[in-house]
């Protein structure tokens, strides 16, 4: 049962925002003093948070993942968690959370998160991604508050900096969830989700795509440019923008689009685990 419980919270998606928590976190601690201490305790926080949405995810959207062959065996939807235990569960998650982070963080860094809580839950979760297109954009907004609660952490100050690493975040965001829905088309299509391959065509989210990562690289050279970051993150950063323009640019066709998807979805990965790696590394040569 315990591991049951820990399934609906989605872990996958938790480890991969803690990733990009701690890209922000590294980030601002190039130039602000940070501990391990503080890291630890910003990523326990907002893991439980991201926990919580992931569970009021799993339990509204009952009705579309019983339609759809990649969610139809969740157990939420099979019935074998009692949906009432599993929003108190929720609930607890999030106020943990949210001690965690207002005690040993800053009252902004917990205020950021419950709004990008707030944005996952309620208008992406349980409106936009039911009824609009732009149900995407919404969780974009939304996926890229953990970086900005990692920079925050060390901060407790939004800059220009941050802005820039949570639009970065935004834009990563979008290329990967419509490559996602390329190649799980038919199962976005079964469960009426109006993302934008389904409802424009692949064509048309290729050149939304491609002109994401376009603006992706635009903000990733802006944060050198006025950033703490040094020439390791410009020459990773430079590098891996090649690689994710290079594939996103590849010919596409009604024959080759879910492999071509697939291709982007990896690389987005590589691209979101080298901008937090580099980071880190810059990191080193500080005192942590």
């Amino acid at each position: 049962m315990i591991k049951g419980y820990l399934s609906i919270t989605k872990p996958g998606i938790i480890v991969g925002n803690l990733i990009s928590t701690a890209a922000g976190f590294f980030l601002a601690a190039k130039a602000e003093s940070a501990t391990s201490m503080l890291l630890l305790c910003t990523l326990a926080g907002v893991a439980l948070i991201i926990a919580s949405g992931c569970v009021i995810n799993n339990i509204f959207d009952r009705d579309i993942d019983s339609r759809m062959a990649r969610t139809s065996q969740r157990l939420l939807v099979r019935g074998e968690i009692n949906v009432d235990h599993a929003f108190i569960y929720a609930i607890v998650l999030l106020l943990a959370g949210t001690a965690l982070l207002y005690q040993q963080t800053n009252p902004l860094t917990a205020v950021v998160v419950l709004l990008g809580y707030v944005f996952y839950v309620f208008f992406y979760t349980m409106w936009y991604k039911r009824t609009s297109v732009y149900g995407t954009l919404i969780g974009s907004i939304s996926g890229a508050v953990p970086p900005l609660a990692g920079y925050l952490a060390v901060t407790n100050y939004i800059s220009l900096e941050g802005v820039l690493l949570f639009s970065l975040f935004c834009l990563w965001q979008m290329p990967h969830s419509y490559a996602i829905a390329m190649f799980r088309l038919q199962d976005y299509r079964q469960a009426g989700i109006p993302v934008l391959p389904v409802v424009s065509g692949i064509d048309k989210a290729r050149k939304h795509m491609m002109a994401y990562v376009i603006a992706f690289n635009a903000v990733a050279l802006g944060l050198y440019l006025v950033g703490n970051t040094g020439y390791e993150y410009l020459v990773v950063a430079s590098a891996v923008c090649f690689m994710w323009t290079r594939v996103t640019f590849r010919r596409m066709t009604a024959d080759n689009f879910e492999a071509w998807s697939k291709t982007v979805f990896k690389h987005s990965l590589i691209v979101v685990m080298s901008f937090s790696a580099v980071l880190g590394v810059e990191l080193i040569p500080l005192s942590f």
